[in-house]
């Protein structure tokens, strides 16, 4: 039996470490870890080709802002399940989670068999929902709208769209990107075009909207 392909995303050495050890210990040589730090590690690991038989994905991490490195996976790589891992636990985010797409959401706090236990199920081809997880709550269509324009981005769009929110130029994010600023000015209309928006500003209030969901 081929290996299970599991990937750790995660900006704390110090949890992805744990995650590691709970892994190897509940799936042994059954299991080949793959780590990334930031949002740009794991969209380069996902573009390799390798056909992911689960990522683990923390919310907060350094190029995401909120729930947008979920909505990116879901809309890119619909067929790779996702499960969101936080130290923020109310039920409330475990809601959005659920609603963005995400096939489980493992707390912070979890025991070692606790995560074991998720990713099993998950592998399995279930969903794992954690005991808080029972606020009944819904998406808004404003948000549902918003999720659905940053699912159609490309992850090179989605990266772009992040640069802009950071308040980067044209120029500056072609530079970073090693690429032309016309082909960044290309962009950018596309991400307004998919996003409803006119400005540089409204397309970076979209993106921060995903740190906080309005539920409605």
């Amino acid at each position: 039996m081929a290996a299970y392909e599991i990937l750790i995303a995660d900006d704390h050495p110090l949890f992805r470490g744990a995650l590691h050890q709970a892994l190897m210990l509940g799936l042994g040589s059954d299991v080949h870890l793959v780590e990334a730090a930031t949002i740009a590690e794991l969209e380069s690991r996902v573009s390799e080709g390798v056909d992911w038989d689960l990522i683990l994905l923390d919310l907060n991490m350094p190029g995401a802002y909120g729930f947008s490195g979920l909505v990116l996976l879901r809309g890119q790589y619909p067929h790779m399940p996702v499960v969101m891992v936080s130290a923020q636990e109310e039920p409330a985010v475990i809601a959005r989670a659920r609603e963005f797409g995400a096939s489980g959401f493992i707390p912070k706090s979890s025991s070692l068999t606790t995560i074991q236990e998720a990713v099993r199920a998950v592998l399995d081809g279930d969903l794992w929902w954690p005991v808080q997880a029972t606020e009944n709550t819904k998406l808004s269509e404003e948000t549902k709208a918003v999720t659905a324009g940053l699912a159609s981005l490309t992850p090179q769009q989605f990266r772009v769209l992040t640069m802009v929110c950071d308040g980067l130029l044209n120029k500056q994010i072609a530079y970073e990107l090693h690429v032309s600023e016309a082909t960044i000015k290309a962009h950018v209309t596309a991400i307004f075009r998919k996003l409803g928006v006119r400005t540089r500003t409204q397309a970076a209030l979209l993106l921060q909207q995903m740190e906080s969901i309005p539920l409605g």
